[in-house]
C-alpha cells in the first residue's frame, strides 16, 4: 500500500560521483525504498557550483542551484545531504542546516572525526537527526552494526582495512614486487588514488574512520586529534616479501582497543597472519573486524567507496530519518551508541604504552657474534624472539638481512632496544620496524 504521507523532501549538496549514485539508486529502487520507509523520498533541490554536471545527473527531476544556502534556507526541504567533503565550507553548511531545523545526512568522515562532538550537540539542541553511516567504509553498514547490532556486547577491539587506495597499493606491491612510487602512479592512473593522495597514503583518511568507530564502540567523544597515524610511504617491497615467507600479510590497519589503561587508537602498517580472513582482502575493498565479549569476532566486508556503494549507505540514512523523525530525540538511537550522559572521556594511550608484537629488519655484517649481540640487547629490554629469518650473504657481499619477529612487548621498550641495536658497529643503517597483530 502506498503511503499517504507527504514525501520527504531532500536537498543535495554536491553532485559528484556519490551524488550521482544517490540519484541513480533512489530512482532504480524507488518502490523498494518506499516500501521500507513507509514514505516517498524525493530529491527536490541540488546545489553544485558545476551546474552543467548537476544537470547531467538530475535531467530535469530536481531544481538545480549553484548556492547551497538556497537549499538550506528553503522551508520545503526536510533533509540536507552533504556530499561536499572536507572540514571548511562543509562544516558551515551542516551547522547552518541544523540551525534551520533540517535533518542532515553526510558521507564526510573528516567532518565527523574533527567536528562531530560539536555537530551532535547542535543537532540535539535543535531536535534534528545527523546520520553518517556513509562516512565509514562506504557501503558496509559498520556504524549500524556497532551502534545497534552489537549493542549487547562489550566491544573489546576493532581492526579495519578502511582505506581502499592504500589496500590497492599494498596488494599490487605484493603481487608485482613493485615499489610504492610505481604502484601509486598506477593507482592514480586507474582513479583509485587522487592527484594529491596525501590523506590516503599518510593514513589520515583511515584515522578519521577509526576515530569515529572508536567513539561508537567505547562510548567516548570522537578523538581524532589523539590518534597515532602512520601511512605506507616508507614500506618497501622486500618487507612485504619477508612477511609472506613468515606467513603474514602487511595491511594498513585502523586499530582501536579498550584496555585497563585506556583506549588505543592507531593507524599504521601491520603484519597480520595470512590465515586470517581479513588478510585476504585485496584491491580497493574494505573490511572491518570487530571483537565483542559475547559474539566473539565478526567481519564486515565490501566496497569502501564508489558511487553506488556509498549511495547505498546515504539512502539507508534517509530511510532512518523517516523512521526516527517522529520519535522523541531522547528515544532515538544515540549518535555514539551510548546515552549522552554516559559518554565518558577516556584517555587515549600514548604509543609508548601500547603492547604489541613486532617485525624487525636489520642490515647486518656477515660475521660471527652479530646475532648474539642483538638478542642480548632484546633480552635486556625484556623482549623475546618468536621467529628469525637470516638470509645468507650473496657471493662477494659482506652484509645481509636479518628479520626478527618478537613476542608482545611495550613500544617504549622496543624503541629503546632499537636505539641500542642501531649503535652496534655490525648493524648498518636504520632498523625497519613494523607492528604485528594476531587478531585472534
Amino acid at each position: 500500500m502506498v503511503s499517504e504521507m507527504k514525501p520527504l523532501q531532500v536537498g543535495l549538496l554536491g553532485a559528484g560521483t556519490v551524488g550521482g549514485g544517490v540519484f541513480s539508486v533512489l530512482q532504480r529502487n524507488h518502490t523498494e525504498i518506499e516500501r521500507r520507509a513507509g514514505r516517498d523520498i524525493q530529491i527536490k533541490m541540488v546545489a553544485d557550483i558545476n551546474t552543467a554536471r548537476a544537470e547531467e545527473i538530475v535531467q530535469g527531476r530536481a531544481q538545480i542551484v549553484n548556492d547551497a544556502y538556497q537549499v538550506i534556507q528553503n522551508p520545503e526541504i526536510d533533509v540536507v545531504i552533504e556530499l561536499i567533503g572536507g572540514y571548511g565550507i562543509a562544516k558551515e553548511l551542516v551547522m547552518a542546516a541544523i540551525a534551520n531545523g533540517k535533518h542532515v545526512v553526510t558521507a564526510n568522515k573528516a567532518l565527523i572525526a574533527v567536528h562531530g562532538n560539536e555537530i551532535f550537540a547542535a543537532a540535539k539542541e535543535k531536535g534534528v537527526i545527523v546520520a553518517f553511516e556513509a562516512a565509514v567504509a562506504g557501503g558496509i553498514p559498520i556504524i549500524k552494526a556497532l551502534r545497534e547490532g552489537l549493542t549487547a556486547n562489550r566491544i573489546e577491539w576493532i581492526a579495519g582495512i578502511i582505506n581502499g587506495t592504500t589496500n590497492f597499493i599494498l596488494s599490487e606491491m605484493r603481487d608485482k614486487g613493485s615499489s610504492f612510487e610505481e604502484v601509486l602512479k598506477e593507482a592514480q592512473r586507474l582513479g583509485y588514488a587522487e592527484a594529491d593522495p596525501t590523506f590516503d597514503i599518510e593514513g589520515i583518511d583511515a584515522a578519521h574512520k577509526a576515530s569515529i568507530m572508536s567513539a561508537i564502540a567505547f562510548g567516548v567523544p570522537v578523538q581524532f586529534d589523539k590518534a597515532h597515524v602512520e601511512g605506507i610511504t616508507q614500506l618497501e617491497p622486500i618487507d612485504i616479501q619477508y612477511a609472506e615467507q613468515l606467513g603474514y600479510r602487511i595491511k594498513l590497519l585502523g586499530i582501536t582497543k579498550k584496555t585497563s589503561h585506556g583506549i588505543e587508537l592507531r593507524v599504521h602498517p601491520t603484519l597480520i597472519p595470512a590465515k586470517r580472513l581479513i588478510a585476504s582482502v585485496e584491491g580497493a575493498m574494505n573490511a572491518v573486524q570487530v571483537h565483542g565479549d559475547a559474539v566473539g569476532t565478526t567481519l564486515y566486508y565490501g566496497k569502501g567507496a564508489g558511487s553506488e556503494a556509498t549511495a547505498s549507505a546515504v539512502i539507508a540514512d534517509l530511510v532512518d530519518v523517516v523512521r526516527y523523525e517522529s520519535v522523541k530525540p531522547s528515544k532515538r538511537v544515540p549518535y555514539l551508541a551510548f546515552q549522552e550522559d554516559k559518554v565518558m572521556p577516556t584517555v587515549v594511550m600514548p604509543m609508548g604504552d601500547i603492547t604489541t608484537s613486532y617485525y624487525l629488519r636489520l642490515k647486518v655484517a656477515d660475521e660471527k657474534g652479530v646475532l648474539a649481540n642483538i638478542t642480548k640487547i632484546l633480552a635486556d629490554n625484556n623482549i623475546s624472539i618468536d621467529a628469525l629469518l637470516q638470509k645468507e650473504a650473496a657471493q662477494g657481499e659482506s652484509q645481509t638481512d636479518l628479520v626478527i619477529l618478537t613476542h608482545q612487548t611495550q613500544e617504549k621498550y622496543m624503541l629503546e632496544a632499537i636505539r641500542s641495536i642501531e649503535q652496534l658497529e655490525t648493524v648498518k643503517g636504520a632498523v625497519t620496524k613494523i607492528r604485528l597483530e594476531e587478531l585472534s
